[in-house]
């Protein structure tokens, strides 16, 4: 994946700092160093592209702090393996879906506002990304038609994981995704699928994401 070169030190620098972070996994980190950021950041937002930081992309949406998206994906990545099929809800710009294609065999990712879906398409279409497919529909359905799903992310809390993407998981496959547990906290929570009706949850950092809503706009 090719980007801007006078940007290369600071996609590097900041790959240091979400290691400082805690992020240990090096394809992850590596991604991080390897993404463009400032390709899906707005123009006039281009010179906060490589801080740690979230950063508004309109429709009251935003891209994540790129230490939340690594340690997100680190938990969802079995050392020394792909990540296999993933399912992305929750497209936003594209960034999160451009790190994921970089360790997954496939990615599907979907994104229920339709100017945003637009935006992700003509960020990444300069990239040529092979293995990553962009659909517009609500994520909470999951893509049941292309289901089972070795690895799904979401990118916004809901109170709890829908009914549907438990069943599009493949037994072994993880979810990562953050849950509310009030109005003012959330944390991140992984799920493994250990058999057909048995799944292992557990619990990690405190996060702050956009509600996970239904629907289409």
């Amino acid at each position: 994946m090719k980007g801007a070169e006078r940007f290369a030190g600071q996609r590097a620098a900041l790959a240091g700092k979400v290691a400082k972070s805690g992020v240990k996994d090096s394809e992850v980190l590596q991604a991080i160093a390897t993404v463009p950021r400032h390709v899906f950041i707005e123009p006039g937002l281009v010179e906060q592209a490589y801080e740690d930081s979230s950063l508004p992309i309109g429709h009251q949406q935003t891209i994540s702090k790129p230490s939340v998206v690594a340690r997100m994906i680190e938990l969802l990545h079995k050392p020394k393996h792909s990540l296999g099929k993933v399912l992305e809800v929750g497209t936003g710009c594209g960034y999160q879906a451009a790190i994921l294609s970089l360790m997954a065999k496939e990615v599907y990712s979907i994104e229920r506002i339709r100017p945003l879906h637009d935006l992700a398409r003509s960020k990444l279409r300069p990239f040529r990304i092979h293995n990553l497919r962009l659909i517009y529909g609500d994520g909470i359905r999951g893509l049941p038609e292309i289901a089972p799903f070795d690895s799904i992310i979401l990118a916004a809390a809901g109170l709890g994981i829908p009914d549907p993407l438990l069943d599009q998981l493949a037994i072994g496959g993880r979810l990562i995704a953050p849950v509310s547990r009030s109005e003012t906290e959330q944390q991140l929570l992984l799920i493994e699928r250990l058999s057909s009706q048995r799944y292992q949850r557990t619990t990690f950092d405190a996060v702050f994401f956009v509600p996970l809503q239904s629907g289409v706009i």
